[in-house]
């Protein structure tokens, strides 16, 4: 590790994480457009996860969705502790595009998931809401007959409100922002950039670079690696559940 980046780490008082599918699949998690994600496996993979399927076929939908994106035996990976740490230290916001749930899984506290989260599910119908264990055996609310959905947001939705108004506040009190697993292509997520403080350095971690319409620092390294070596202190006070 660097030591002018770590003392960067170190220094941060307001940090924000931006982060993307690149983060699990350490984790063993697939991503969506690389060579094995899932909308390469499925060419029809954004219709599946969009809300005309939900509403016209949702036994497609539904199983779509249990047989491609649930991974509930996932464990957090070295990415997810370290950020995590970083949110019960109080030195940090992760606002991530995942809807994995790993981020819980690691104990983070400061955690904005912009897409929601696939172990939060409500039935459409009486608005309950249902455990996502019950949702895998079934996609019928045994209370009211409805149907369940997971509360993330599909294609043709838009997003929770309360989600980007907190992500934009977070963004423009960072003194350090660090993009992580995501080629911020994909908009608005993208646009929070447009937010940031502009005092704030802006940190890129990925293997290939990145082109955007100012100059980050652009530290072309594996992610894990990355985060293998960085040094944060310690905090034991999280369980790993869901």
């Amino acid at each position: 590790m660097d030591e002018r980046v770590q003392s960067q780490f170190d220094n941060a008082k307001h940090i924000v994480f931006l982060t993307g599918a690149g983060v699990s699949t350490p984790s063993g998690i697939p991503d969506y457009r690389s060579k094995k994600g899932l909308y390469t496996a499925h060419k029809n993979a954004e219709y599946y996860l969009s809300h005309t399927a939900l509403v016209k076929e949702p036994d497609v939908f539904y199983h779509y969705v249990v047989d491609n994106l649930y991974k509930p035996e996932a464990l957090p990976n070295v990415i997810h502790e370290k950020q995590a740490a970083l949110t019960r230290l109080n030195r940090a916001t992760i606002i991530t595009q995942n809807i994995d749930g790993l981020y819980r899984k690691a104990g983070a506290t400061r955690l904005i998931e912009f897409h929601g989260s696939l172990y939060q599910v409500y039935c459409q119908k009486c608005g309950r809401e249902v455990g996502w264990r019950d949702y895998l055996k079934s996609s019928t609310h045994v209370g009211c007959g409805g149907r369940l959905r997971p509360d993330v947001v599909l294609y043709e939705e838009g997003l929770n409100e309360a989600n980007v108004a907190h992500a934009v506040k977070a963004m423009s009190q960072a003194d350090l922002v660090v993009i992580t697993g995501t080629s911020m292509r994909v908009y608005p997520f993208a646009g929070l950039l447009d937010y940031r403080n502009p005092q704030a350095a802006v940190i890129v971690i990925n293997q290939e670079k990145l082109n955007f319409t100012f100059e980050p620092e652009m530290i072309q390294a594996d992610a894990a690696d990355f985060y293998r070596d960085l040094k944060v202190s310690s905090d034991n006070t999280w369980k790993k559940d869901v």
